[in-house]
């Protein structure tokens, strides 16, 4: 049996939950049975106590009338009491006022071994404890009365009934215990079933079936844990397309340049070709497509570290954001994109101010990557309550709705793109923002250009901060058209 419930219930936890209902059904019809038969054996002692009490009072009654008819105690007149003393199977002494022995049951000639023939022909049980019993007649105490009367016994009809009752309970408890077990099994491959799947499919997922996914997702806890299970293997799985698209755009980009580096040198060196200054200037140009390509995985390693490498200090949010766009004004006026500011209100942060930089300066590399000529590129900072908002918004054609999702995914770049580039630009600002405790949104729509906004802690503006804006409002927008 046990090795079917085995087979039944793959895996310990779930063995141990139907067992668990299992003893928990055992366990109520036990205490069941032990509450019932508690209050039987206390209502059969409060039925025994009350019958010896009964007795007790009847002697005592018998000894009082034999008194009150003649006003003493007269040993003949006791001796006509002993059958009907005798027929109880109570041991009786009747003592005077003063404690001074009047008579006993061995006066009349009755015996213990009589006692005891009449007890067990009546069925009384065994002799009780002894008890002195005030015997009184018209409020006066004329004597005690040492007796001792049966215990009784517990009626059989009455203890047919209670062992019919605890058959009956073992019969519930073994019901109860099956009809919990049954329960347990059905509840416990219900319960265990989602993680089982779960858990093969963490194992499959690790195996490298990077499309394995849970089916079964349940209306609980557990479900929850399935649908994140799913989000973080959809995340895995597309980290590895961008992963692998990443290797082979870094393979074709490496593979040019190496190509036409070894091409022209070995020309060189077999003397087809000479060292002139072109030829190096080619040479020279394809070391420098190395040498970005280099930069920007440098750029993500390090972004990935940032939260462990972040050198915070109080930092003008304002005069920062104002000297990097400032440095890119004539790479927008040589786009012919017009570059606006809107830097009038004096913002800080606790902040890393290199960091801050590199995400200002990849948030307008990236406008002047995709923004067309003639478009326009707004760079905006603003405090909401306890956050700061750096807000690039361009006129440009928007971003496919398909695409947006992904635009802060690393190496993910658009099929519009019309530069070169790894594609991890956003992905950096996104894991600086993070490092700030902070994030960033994108909001595009096809047609009618994208808004990047970037949110963090904020922390109060310095007290110069009226002069800067007085400063920063009198600036001049910087444009490229004529």
């Amino acid at each position: 049996m046990w090795n079917a419930l085995r087979e039944l219930l793959r895996g310990r936890f779930a063995r141990r939950l139907a067992l668990a209902f299992a003893a928990l059904g055992i366990g109520t019809a036990v205490l069941t049975a032990v509450l019932v038969n508690t209050a039987f054996t206390a209502r059969f002692e409060d039925y025994l106590s009350q019958q010896q009490q009964t007795r007790q009072q009847q002697l005592v009654a018998l000894f009082a009338d034999e008194y009150n008819r003649d006003g003493i105690w007269r040993p003949r007149a006791l001796d006509e009491l002993a059958p009907t003393v005798t027929m109880t199977g109570s041991e009786v002494e009747l003592r005077g006022p003063a404690g001074q022995r009047v008579w006993s049951l061995a006066d009349a000639d009755v015996t213990p071994a009589t006692l005891a023939m009449h007890r067990d022909m009546m069925g009384t049980g065994d002799l009780g404890p002894p008890r002195s019993l005030p015997i009184s007649v018209q409020g006066e105490r004329v004597g005690t009365l040492q007796v001792r009367v049966p215990q009784g016994v517990v009626p059989a009809v009455d203890k047919d009934f209670q062992a019919s009752v605890n058959r009956l309970l073992a019969a519930g408890a073994l019901g109860a215990a099956l009809v919990a077990l049954v329960v347990g099994v059905f509840t416990a491959r219900r319960a265990t079933a989602p993680i089982a799947e779960l858990t093969r499919a963490a194992d499959d997922l690790a195996a490298g079936q990077r499309d394995r996914r849970v089916t079964t997702i349940p209306g609980n806890e557990i479900g929850q844990l399935a649908t994140a299970f799913n989000t973080m293997a959809d995340r895995v799985e597309k980290e590895d397309e961008l992963r692998r698209a990443f290797a082979a755009d870094v393979a074709h980009e490496l593979r040019t340049p190496l190509a036409i580096l070894r091409s022209q040198i070995e020309a060189i060196q077999d003397g087809v070709a000479e060292a002139t200054p072109k030829t190096i200037d080619s040479l020279h140009e394809e070391t420098l497509r190395l040498g970005r390509l280099v930069a920007d995985l440098e750029t993500l390693a390090s972004a990935d570290a940032a939260a462990f490498t972040l050198h915070r200090k109080p930092v003008s949010l304002t005069t920062l954001v104002c000297e990097v766009t400032a440095e890119f004004a004539d790479a927008f006026a040589d786009a012919e994109i017009t570059l606006r500011t809107d830097l009038t209100e004096e913002v800080a942060a606790d902040a890393d101010p290199d960091r801050m930089r590199q995400i200002v300066t990849n948030l307008l590399t990236n406008a002047l990557k995709f923004v067309p000529s003639g478009a326009t590129t707004t760079v905006s900072l603003s405090r909401h309550g306890d956050e700061a908002e750096l807000r690039v918004a361009d006129t440009g054609p928007g971003i496919p709705p398909d695409e947006l999702p992904y635009v802060f995914d690393r190496f993910f770049r658009g099929r519009d793109a019309r530069a070169n580039g790894s594609g991890i630009g956003l992905a950096v600002v996104a894991e600086l923002a993070a490092a700030h405790d902070g994030h960033i949104t994108a909001d595009s729509r096809p047609g009618h250009g994208t808004t990047f906004l970037v949110r963090l802690p904020a922390t109060p503006a310095p007290g110069s901060g009226r002069g800067l804006r007085k400063g920063l409002a009198a600036g001049p927008e910087t444009t490229g058209q004529p």
